[in-house]
């Protein structure tokens, strides 16, 4: 908790983390007039569908030329650049007069969404080398606040009756206040690596974390999507409680990403990923229980778990020797979102043929190999050292 002190005491920590909390709350204000775009629009879940693929489209398209755009602006005039971009972009969804304007707005919206992601993790990466102190984590924190923001705002639905207003409201106060602290992040720029180009031979360890960020933001995905389906069907939760498990998860997700960059500065970000996934793997043997209460309990312990493992990837892809922070942010970041998209369609299907159970003992496979690769890259670390 003295970390949070510090970031809301000093603005050279809390402009960042501002970002974060913004990122969140555009999206997450978009998320809450989905089904009235829907409707407006008069399309069908599977139009729907294909149209949301072009915000994870515009994310994918950003990724492989945002750290040369980085690099050449500053990490920070980058942030700065992309919260412009996402003040902007985020109204153009819900000013979509049609279909093709909904995918065509849903793309710019992504585009900027993944700049500005890859940017403020790499601009926090930066901070923390040169002030020697860890606030990544409660930098997600933050962004799991701005989404915990938006879900409040969805109460002003009735209120403010046109979605166009509620989301430029938000994008003007959010954009004013970050206009009021930019100058704190604005002219630092990311420590040069000399290197030759980006070389596969040269970045196994880099490959080894990219995995492990694929399978868990693919297990962050499959608790949002399947967790209320899980308790309905074979936990016979009552319907009070089929939202229950994602609450846990988001709960522990947030309160764990706030605390957890004492623990990294007292164990490191290998064993602190160590102990997450094994706290996972715990909560999803307690899901696997069948009981309501005990998945309950393990949907806690699963967000717990997991929200000190993805700032972890992203600090330590940052300081990773020879790699431009900027570059190892953005390989974590496009492989954790692959996995965020990939695994509750594919575990769907797995559904599907097998049964909701097959679900939660895949993520649970998925954590064990999360353990075993993290263990990897101690030991190649160590060796290194």
């Amino acid at each position: 908790m003295n970390l949070l002190k510090l970031i809301f005491s000093s603005p050279r920590y809390f402009a960042p983390a501002l970002a974060f909390a913004s990122l969140n709350l555009w999206f997450g204000t978009w998320a809450i007039y989905i089904p009235i775009v829907k409707n407006s629009l008069g399309i069908d879940k599977a139009n729907l569908g294909f149209a949301l693929f072009f915000l994870s489209f515009g994310v994918f398209s950003v990724i492989p030329f945002a750290s040369r755009i980085i690099n050449r602006l500053g990490v920070g005039r980058a942030t700065w650049l992309g919260i412009c971009a996402c003040s902007i972009a985020a109204i153009l969804p819900l000013l979509a007069p049609s279909y093709v304007g909904l995918m065509l707005s849903l793309y710019v919206f992504g585009l900027s969404n993944g700049f500005l992601d890859i940017s403020m993790n790499t601009l926090v990466t930066e901070i923390e080398k040169e002030d020697g102190k860890n606030f990544m984590s409660a930098a997600h924190g933050f962004f799991s606040l701005g989404g915990i923001l938006a879900g409040l705002g969805s109460f002003l639905i009735p209120v403010i009756n046109y979605p166009v207003f509620h989301m430029l409201g938000i994008v003007l106060v959010v954009f004013f206040i970050n206009f009021r602290f930019r100058k704190h992040y604005l002219m630092i720029r990311a420590e040069s690596v000399p290197r030759n180009g980006f070389s596969f031979k040269g970045f196994r360890t880099l490959f080894l974390i990219g995995a492990v960020s694929f399978l868990v933001m693919g297990g962050e995905g499959a608790v949002v999507d399947w967790s209320g389906l899980y308790l309905k069907e074979v936990s016979l939760a009552p319907e009070l409680l089929w939202g229950a498990g994602f609450l846990a998860f988001s709960t522990t997700m947030t309160l764990g990403r706030f605390l957890g960059d004492g623990i990294s500065a007292r164990l490191g970000s290998v064993r602190v990923v160590t102990f997450g996934a094994l706290i996972a793997i715990a909560g999803y043997l307690s899901i696997l229980s069948a009981s309501t209460v005990m998945a309950i309990i393990g949907f806690a312990l699963v967000g717990c778990g997991f929200s000190v493992i993805v700032p972890e990837l992203f600090r330590i892809g940052g300081k990773m020797p020879g790699v431009a922070s900027s570059q190892g942010v953005a390989f974590i970041a496009g492989t954790g979102y692959a996995g965020f998209l990939v695994s509750p369609p594919v575990l769907g299907f797995l559904a599907e043929d097998f049964g909701m159970p097959t679900i939660f003992w895949t993520l649970l496979g998925c954590a064990g190999i999360i353990l075993l690769a993290i263990l990897r890259v101690g030991a190649v670390q160590d060796q290194v050292g």
